[in-house]
C-alpha cells in the first residue's frame, strides 16, 4: 500500500506563503517542492521537519564499487 503524501499550504494577512510537506521522509520533499517554490519566487526561510532527518525509502540498492561495477 502506497505511504500517503500530502503537502499542505498557508498563506497569512502580508501574502506569505507557507509550504508543509507531510509524509515524505529525507530531502525528497525539496525535491517536491522545487517547482512550486520557484514559481513562487523568494524562498525566505526553510525548516525541516523531523521526517526530513529520517532514510528515505527507496527500494533500490547502493552499490559499494566504482564505475563498472557489475549489476
Amino acid at each position: 500500500m502506497a505511504t500517503r503524501r500530502e503537502i499542505q499550504f498557508t498563506i497569512d494577512d502580508n501574502g506569505e506563503v507557507s509550504i508543509q510537506v507531510l509524509g515524505v521522509k529525507g530531502a525528497e520533499c525539496e525535491r517536491i517542492t522545487r517547482e512550486i517554490e520557484l514559481a513562487l519566487g523568494v524562498v525566505g526561510a526553510r525548516q525541516h521537519t523531523s521526517e526530513y532527518y529520517q532514510v528515505a525509502e527507496t527500494g533500490q540498492t547502493v552499490g559499494t564499487g566504482g564505475e563498472g561495477e557489475a549489476q
